[in-house]
């Protein structure tokens, strides 16, 4: 969808589908659920204040260089959350990433981060392991305390020592555990499913994968965890690297299809977002287009594929006070709402509370909470007096980015509440039932 720029900086005629632009009637409903609007009043800062200036561009009235262009673009979260208010079915979050796809690097600084970051790092399953470890080692061999206490965290440039109490409690030890290829049904197997293990999922939260396969295997699934998977490109797709994050799609939709998987299970509202739509990324591809059409219609979130099928209901009483975030790729994204719910309603002695504003973003957004901390704080602010009004001591959600930011709004304040993602909830109550030890470690 999108295009290279033109010297004179103006975007080329057709870098996005005009219909798509021409589909909103600008009527105001999407300002009320807009956090950055919400927090900031201006209209710029709106999700049809930003296709105004989409449409600008279009008609070359604005370039891509634009300094407060790109300014009300970068703010934006890309939760999506106009679309489920939107009455006319604007595709929004395919017009920004191929707006972004248009907007060239700021600086040298920003394009060497890019290419180092997303087309490198991300691309590479080495340099991911390479990085987790480092990551799991300075958190578990005692250098990340040592670096707070010692204050050598305050001497660092920029921003980083803030941004480094975003590290989430990594799960597992410094060389992670990993799943075997193929776990086998208990009892007999009812379906046959392929586990997207995720990148970040998969550095910070092993466990939570392992988690998620044994709550399907006690389901009656045949899990296939595939060999030589990769990132989905979530990161790359809503950062405007769509190149990258095609040749990703390419290389998971070849490894899934050998699964013969009845379903492609992911716990990342995130991914499974971007999973959802590979045949949007991969359309006018004529060799892989269908191909990412059929993949599609295979990816289930965690959540979904376990509120459509008769689930086991031997599980161990948790007597907790729970409230449940929303992440945004999975109730704006996905549309995906009652199932996680429904699903924690079912385990006896929970108590949800639902909470203000529920599905209205965190602040996390991919990397929104690095590349915009103090708007991501603002957000995450509002969003923890919400938490705090429900008075449960846990909070859920199904997204390793929202577990990561609230997770660091419960530190921030002291709180006495732990955030847990919903399938390793499930899969401690699971547990409880065999007697089976229900520590997540």
């Amino acid at each position: 969808m999108a295009v290279e720029t033109e010297r004179d900086g103006h975007s080329r005629f057709n870098f996005v589908d005009r219909n798509l632009i021409r589909a909103c009637v600008h009527c105001g409903m999407c300002l009320s659920y807009c956090p950055t609007y919400k927090l900031l009043g201006s209209e710029l800062d709106s999700p049809r204040g930003r296709i105004y200036q989409m449409r600008e561009l279009q008609d070359r009235k604005i370039t891509v260089d634009d300094p407060n262009f790109q300014l009300h673009i970068d703010r934006c979260l890309n939760c999506r959350a106009c679309e489920t208010a939107c009455p006319s079915g604007v595709q929004y979050g395919r017009l920004l990433e191929a707006t972004r796809a248009v907007i060239p690097p700021r600086s040298e600084t920003e394009r060497v981060l890019k290419d180092l970051v997303m087309n490198r790092v991300f691309s590479s399953s080495v340099l991911l392991d390479a990085m987790g470890v480092g990551a799991r080692f300075y958190q578990k061999s005692g250098l990340q305390a040592f670096a707070r206490a010692s204050g050598l965290l305050r001497r660092l440039p920029a921003n980083l020592g803030t941004l480094e109490g975003l590290l989430p409690r990594m799960q597992g030890g410094v060389v992670k555990a990993r799943l075997p290829e193929l776990i086998p049904a208990r009892g007999a197997a009812r379906y046959r499913v392929a586990l997207m293990t995720g990148c970040v999922q998969e550095q910070f939260f092993s466990l939570t994968n392992a988690a998620t396969a044994r709550v399907l295997a006690i389901n009656g699934c045949e899990v296939v965890v595939p060999r030589g998977q990769v990132c989905c490109g979530a990161l790359h797709t809503h950062g405007g690297q769509r190149e990258a994050a095609r040749a990703l799609a390419r290389r998971n939709i070849a490894m899934f299809e050998r699964t013969g998987a009845d379903y492609y299970i992911i716990n990342a509202a995130g991914c499974g977002s971007t999973l959802k739509e590979y045949h949007h990324l991969l359309e006018g591809d004529r060799r892989w287009g269908e191909r990412a059409r059929q993949f599609t219609e295979r990816v289930r979130d965690i959540s979904e594929f376990l509120g459509s099928i008769e689930l086991n209901r031997d599980l161990g009483e948790i007597r907790r006070r729970v409230t449940y975030q929303d992440a945004c790729h999975l109730a704006h994204g996905q549309k995906i709402t009652a199932q996680p719910r429904d699903l924690l309603r079912m385990i006896p002695g929970i108590e949800l509370v639902e909470m203000n504003e529920s599905d209205t973003c965190c602040g996390s957004a991919g990397i929104y909470n690095v590349t915009q901390f103090d708007l991501s704080m603002r957000l995450l602010e509002r969003k923890m007096n919400h938490v705090v009004a429900t008075k449960a001591d846990m909070i859920v959600a199904g997204n390793p980015g929202c577990l990561i930011q609230v997770a660091h709004g419960v530190q921030q304040r002291g709180l006495r509440m732990e955030a847990v993602h919903i399938v390793d909830l499930l899969d401690r109550s699971y547990r409880l039932a065999t007697g089976e030890s229900s520590e997540v470690r």
